[in-house]
């Protein structure tokens, strides 16, 4: 007996329409911590003079200038060689090895199984903190600091406390007894960013030794955000053109350096030897000129070496191959292009400040490193609204204070990676809307 079996159709699902959605019992939502971050106001500021060609842009931390031939043709070449496959997970031995001799030059003798290799520098900063933060971990921060580096430990479930740089016309102070009470046995970590963006201050040599030697009685890890160690312009060893840190001697102390080592800002890793809890992460994009390029590294203790590896593995895989080229041609052969972009932002640096000091209402200091003036504006509470204005109606891109944390408000940063002419027209807008009353 044959016949055909009749399937009816599914009944149609009823629609999900708001009243559904408001009975959910289980809504679409992220986590409550990254519900909980805020959004970028550099960004937002970024999206609001978006498509204007009149707009002066100094609000992002970029060069002006392209990533240098030579390190353009090593990437080019490593793609004409068919170098599009995966690379181990801590990146090319022989980047590996360029970048632990080029930190044994700059700091202290380093091996190649201290180094892993990343997809940017601020990529760095978020492995190394997953790799030791725990939910409801208490970490500490310098502040008025770079917004990624303020939202990475919250992301991961931790506290956050904060300490705030002190300004004078002199330059930024740290309050180093705050700082190390504020450093209270059960902390995990210090972050600390040096030379600082947005401030420009830098750290001195014996702030860090009384730092580290806290940190070490306390089992306190320390991660050194150094994406700005070779823009710097004091003296080796610590010795600043900005301010220095009450409770501390103003003199400068020497670290490891040697004769003849290229000028770079005090680091943790001159102190500190292999294996403490400290954590150095860096940048090819200030040193190099390569932002879009999305390289960097971290030197930590070896004994982490093959767990960094997994969480590698599990967040990018790894840096492409290409970059990577690009990478090592820039540490290998670069230094001529940290020589010419530091003297170039030096001179910058001088005239916009000198600028900015001429202009009624403008505080301002010296910044011993970096690339940014971060300066006050008399009787400006909202910085968001004040720099939306200078977009408006005056073409001019500065950074909002409040975007680098509360203790940024009544302030703006200026990016001076740009050329004298570009300076000195912004200059000139600014000192248009100040007269005519924007705040």
């Amino acid at each position: 007996m044959g016949g055909h079996c009749k399937v009816g159709r599914a009944p149609a699902a009823a629609p999900y329409n708001a009243a559904m959605k408001a009975e959910d019992p289980h809504p679409i939502a992220a986590r409550a911590a990254v519900r909980a971050l805020g959004a970028s106001k550099i960004r937002e500021l970024v999206n609001a003079g978006f498509g204007r060609k009149d707009v002066l842009p100094f609000w992002v931390g970029e060069p002006d200038e392209p990533t240098p031939e030579f390190i353009r043709k090593a990437g080019i070449a490593s793609i004409e060689a068919g170098e599009l496959f995966y690379s181990h997970n801590l990146g090319l031995h022989r980047l590996r090895e360029a970048l632990a001799a080029y930190v044994t030059r700059l700091h202290r003798p380093t091996a190649a199984a201290e180094i892993a290799v990343t997809s940017a520098g601020v990529n760095a900063l978020m492995l190394v903190s997953q790799l030791l933060l725990d939910p409801g971990d208490r970490v500490v921060e310098v502040v008025p600091l770079w917004p990624n580096l303020q939202e990475i430990p919250r992301i991961l479930g931790a506290t956050v406390s904060t300490v705030a740089l002190e300004f004078s016309p002199q330059g930024w102070r740290l309050d180093l007894e705050r700082l190390l009470g504020e450093l209270k046995p059960g902390t995990k970590a210090l972050y600390l960013n040096s030379p600082n963006n947005p401030t420009g201050w830098t750290i001195s040599r014996q702030a860090q030794r009384a730092i580290l030697e806290h940190c070490r009685r306390h089992g306190i890890w320390i991660f050194a955000d150094d994406a700005y160690e070779r823009l710097y312009y004091g003296e080796p060893g610590g010795k600043s053109a900005g301010g220095a840190e009450r409770g501390t001697d103003a003199a400068s102390e020497p670290g490891r350096h040697a004769a003849g080592v290229p000028n770079v800002a005090p680091s943790f890793l001159d102190l500190a030897d292999p294996g403490e809890r400290v954590i150095s992460t860096n940048t090819f994009s200030k040193s190099w000129l390569m932002t879009g390029w999305r390289l960097g590294w971290a030197v930590v203790p070896a004994a982490l070496e093959a767990d960094l590896g997994k969480l590698i593995e599990y967040n990018t895989s790894c840096a492409p191959v290409f970059v990577q080229r690009a990478g090592l041609a820039a540490v290998t052969q670069g230094e001529p292009v940290i020589a010419h972009t530091l003297a170039r932002f030096r001179k910058a640096r001088d005239f916009l400040v000198g600028e900015l000091q001429t202009i009624p209402g403008v505080e301002v200091a010296l910044p011993s490193g970096t690339m940014y003036a971060f300066f006050r504006v008399q009787g400006m509470t909202d910085s968001l609204a004040f720099c939306k204005q200078l977009v408006a109606e005056h073409g001019l891109g500065l950074a909002p204070g409040a975007a680098f944390g509360p203790q940024g408000e009544g302030y703006v940063r200026w990016c001076f990676a740009a050329g004298e002419d570009k300076l000195a027209e912004g200059v000139a807008r600014l000192r248009k809307a100040l007269e005519e009353g924007t705040r």
